[in-house]
């Protein structure tokens, strides 16, 4: 008899393929600055739809720090991904603002929150709870 997948199957193996794509993309890229992060988003085996950085704050919520809202329809049109322009000038700070949110290009809603720290810890060679941290860190240093 043939065991049918469950959804909690399907969960699990997602989020197993974002921690893998996580591992790949920091052993590809090396240690991620502003740099590697620009020639991530033009990767499409890491960033699967054009992606384009605006530092503004028009579409975000308040207290957001990043968010990728698409271009067009479809995905392939690509998306804008708003950043927080108290970013602007510390672009060493971006990579993982755009990590986290990278999730949600490349996967959609299928993706969770607890998948884009982890994606974004192994993207970067830290734990999990480091990543969610420092991601706290930079969203409270945000004053709308």
């Amino acid at each position: 008899m043939e065991k049918k997948l469950t959804v909690q199957d399907a969960r699990e193996s997602l989020s197993s393929h974002i921690a893998w794509k996580g591992w790949e993309l920091r052993e590809k890229y090396g240690r991620i600055g502003w740099i590697e992060l620009l020639r991530i988003l033009e990767d499409r085996a890491e960033c699967r739809y054009p992606c384009e950085i605006v530092f503004s704050s028009e579409e975000l919520e308040p207290g957001e720090f990043a968010f990728p809202a698409p271009r067009g329809e479809r995905p392939e049109d690509g998306f804008f991904m708003y950043v927080h322009p108290y970013f602007k000038d510390k672009l060493e700070m971006v990579p993982l603002l755009v990590l986290y949110q990278l999730v949600a290009v490349n996967y959609g809603d299928f993706a969770s929150a607890e998948d884009a720290e982890t994606f974004g810890a192994e993207s970067l060679g830290i734990s999990r709870d480091e990543f969610y941290l420092k991601l706290s860190e930079l969203a409270a240093q945000i004053e709308d």
